[in-house]
């Protein structure tokens, strides 16, 4: 056939022949493409592994080498549990068994809920088991007016003298015996009398003691009418009214100023404390102290009155005030021989008495011509003549000194004068169980505790014995005080505003953690008309120096033991951080601190704290055991903040 060798012009113009050429020369690309990328990725894997230095190439490379044997797969033995100590009461098949331990007994625990009459315990998230008050007892009926300190019977009678006066001084419970149960009230008891108007008249049912009527009625202190005690004023040396009193010490030395350069005082044998009470009038807190003794009520008169005042007594220890305290220091008849043990009682008073400050005495020897008195006033001369006081003014029945501003007089005293100036090792500011000491006080060493502000400008005006004061800051003292001051400002304020605190007829107020005195001094500017008890626990930092420089009154304690004052004394009471600080020094528990409020406040009294989430949920849980009607809020900074407010009521 003639179209054999060669294939015919329309054979190759058909699609068929396109398609298949088309698909063959494909096929020879893809072949191509393949052998080549192949061979390429071969080459560059051998010399890939060869740079390595693979154990397997190297081998290949030096046939002299042995072959590396695969490693070893390594064996993990995994160690015996320790043997499981069944401490449950559900054994292995979910049966309930009696073949369980349950630890040793806590002493310590058993002790701090022997006070409790019923108990629980339950599981609360992650901070284990909590211990559950359903409620404490209420005490013995005898126990309506106990001082757990200075009603200590068992120790009192192992003391082997009281002449200087022992039995009156603090003598707490051992441990293990303190107060255990919730104080009762007196039957009838009312709510106080508000002030002003109890100044002059208090419930007899609240203060039911009539041996300051029978001892001192004819004195002018104190008399009975119908339903209440009545005040009409009076005093042993000034039986016409305190006012008159008042007025002539005032005319009798112009300087002392009430108010003005005198601003706080201290009354010492107060009887019913009278004296503070006229003093108010005139811009004065006078502390009125005096022992529990046979006249045992007077302190709580005075505390019912709305005049501040505490179970205090000149007898062998410091009493709990700071050096250079008091601008002027009272005492009219307080039956103190200030003379005895070289005058160690009256060295007290100079410790107590700023610098520049007025001691005003009242009694028999000032006036009366008889020879034994006679030899007690030149005892009086002499002694105050030693330690360089100088007899300003004497006038019928009252003899008024002044302390020096300064140390000089100390140094060009007669080399006779015996009194000697303390070791230099002695800080005249350590007041907590501190022996009297036969010697003067080294307080005059320094100035800061002449130089204070009239008032009012020293309630907020920095005062330089901030200096003196042993804290961990030295330059940012001043910036420190304002800040408090600011911050307690601003939280009264909230208070006064938010809570109606000037509807609650405050009067007696205790800060519990007082600090430099910010809280007191803003109820004192936003008007509140009360006075308050700035205490300084012993534990932190000593600022009660300040406390008294600002114009405001306090004392040294320590919250593990009871305060020294009658039961239902205050009306509101304030703890800002005290409950965080006591649980780290570890002495005592809570519980503890807590019965000793109750005991404080009076029915109808308020209770603020401020304090960490944690301790807040249980000084509440322990408030509520005690009866009390509790409220918690947030602080200023919100509801995530890590502090609260326990707000209290103790109510009838």
């Amino acid at each position: 056939m003639k179209f054999l060798g060669v294939l015919p012009v329309d054979l190759l113009k058909t699609s068929s022949f396109v398609k298949l050429t088309a698909f063959l020369l494909f096929s020879l690309s893809l072949i191509f493409v393949l052998n080549h990328y192949s061979s390429t990725y071969s080459s560059r894997t051998f010399f890939s592994g060869s740079a390595s230095g693979d154990n397997s190439s190297s081998a290949v490379s030096s046939p002299d080498r042995s072959p590396v044997p695969p490693p070893r797969q390594k064996v993990f033995v995994v160690p015996p549990l320790p043997p499981v100590e069944r401490m449950g009461v559900v054994d292995d098949n979910g049966v309930m068994s009696d073949d369980f331990k349950i630890g040793e007994l806590d002493a310590s625990l058993m002790q701090e809920l022997g006070n409790l009459s019923e108990i629980r315990a339950e599981k609360e998230g992650e901070s284990g088991v909590m211990v559950k008050i359903e409620r404490f007892k209420v005490c013995d009926p005898s126990m309506t007016d106990y001082v757990p300190c200075l009603d200590n019977e068992e120790w009192i009678k192992r003391l082997n003298s009281s002449q200087r006066g022992e039995k009156y001084e603090r003598h707490c419970p051992e441990e293990g015996k303190g107060l255990n149960c919730l104080v009762p009230r007196p039957k009838g008891y009312k709510s106080p009398i508000p002030w002003p108007k109890s100044r002059d008249e208090v419930w007899f049912a609240n203060v039911p003691h009539t041996r300051l009527v029978e001892d001192k009625g004819g004195q002018n202190w104190i008399s009975i009418k119908k339903d209440k005690f009545v005040f009409p004023g009076g005093g042993t040396q000034f039986i016409h009214g305190a006012d008159k009193y008042l007025d002539q010490i005032s005319a009798m030395v112009p300087d002392i100023a009430f108010g003005y350069n005198i601003r706080v005082a201290l009354d010492i044998g107060c009887g019913v404390a009278s004296f503070g009470a006229y003093l108010m009038q005139h811009n004065v807190t006078t502390l009125s102290i005096a022992p529990k003794d046979v006249h045992e009520n007077q302190i709580q008169f005075a505390l019912e009155r709305g005049v501040p005042a505490m179970v205090a007594v000149f007898s062998t220890h410091r009493l709990p005030f700071p050096s250079q305290a008091f601008d002027l220091i009272h005492c009219s008849r307080c039956r103190i021989n200030w003379t005895r043990d070289d005058g160690i009682l009256l060295l007290e008073a100079d410790r107590l008495l700023r610098a520049g400050g007025y001691f005003v005495w009242a009694a028999q020897p000032v006036y009366k011509h008889e020879e034994i008195l006679q030899d007690q006033w030149k005892e009086m001369e002499n002694l105050t003549a030693h330690i360089c006081w100088e007899l300003v003014r004497k006038e019928g029945y009252i003899a008024i000194w002044q302390k020096p501003m300064n140390k000089s007089c100390y140094l060009i005293r007669d080399i006779d004068m015996q009194t000697p100036i303390c070791d230099s090792n002695d800080n005249p500011d350590e007041v907590w169980y501190t022996d009297l000491k036969a010697c003067i006080s080294r307080s005059l060493s320094n100035t800061y505790g002449a130089n204070v502000s009239k008032w009012p400008a020293r309630l907020h005006q920095p005062p330089d014995r901030l200096q003196s004061i042993k804290m961990d800051a030295h330059i940012s003292r001043k910036e420190l005080f304002k800040a408090e001051s600011k911050y307690w400002k601003e939280i009264i304020d909230s208070y006064a505003g938010a809570y109606h605190w000037k509807e609650y007829n405050l009067r007696n107020v205790m800060d519990m953690r007082a600090g430099f005195g910010g809280f007191a001094a803003a109820l004192h500017d936003v008007q509140i008309d009360c006075w308050v008890m700035n205490v300084v626990p012993v534990s932190e930092f000593n600022t009660l120096p300040v406390v008294y420089d600002r114009g405001l009154i306090g004392v040294i304690h320590d919250w593990c033991e009871p305060f020294d004052t009658y039961p239902r004394t205050y009306d509101l009471l304030h703890a800002a951080g005290l409950f965080s600080a006591e649980k780290k020094r570890k002495r005592c528990n809570i519980s503890t601190i807590m019965l000793e409020m109750d005991r404080l406040l009076r029915p109808g009294g308020r209770v603020y704290i401020r304090d960490y989430l944690n301790v807040i949920s249980e000084v509440e849980e322990i408030a509520n055991a005690m009866g009390w009607v509790n409220f918690r809020e947030d602080v200023g900074e919100g509801p995530y903040a890590s502090w609260k407010i326990l707000r209290s009521e103790k109510r009838f």
